[in-house]
């Protein structure tokens, strides 16, 4: 399976499927895609309405990957469930975290 980041000299690149309204906050592993793409699984407790999903995602990435919420950025798939998010940082760094969330699932 591919992996759901891509990496670049000062930052990730990461696809994420969100399911809002989803019980908790929680990152459920990789997923890949109908259209052959590979994504993070993501869930978050709040509705997606006014953004509240896709900042409950932030926070949860933050947290997770134990990174600043202002190192986060989406770039794409306001309202859609399929998003990809920008991460400011060392992208070696950075793939080591999201290898070490991903793997324990």
């Amino acid at each position: 399976m591919n992996k759901p980041w891509q990496a670049f000299p000062d930052h990730v690149r990461l696809s994420v499927r969100l399911t809002p309204n989803g019980g908790r906050d929680a990152i459920d592993g990789l997923e890949a895609g109908s259209d052959g793409e590979c994504y993070l699984k993501a869930r978050v407790s709040v509705a997606p309405e006014k953004g509240k999903a896709n900042k409950a995602l932030i926070v949860l990435l933050s947290k997770s990957l134990g990174i600043p919420k202002s190192s986060l950025t989406l770039i794409s798939g306001d309202t859609a469930r399929k998003k990809i998010l920008r991460i400011e940082g060392e992208p070696e760094d950075l793939i080591g975290r999201l290898c070490a969330v991903t793997e324990g699932r």
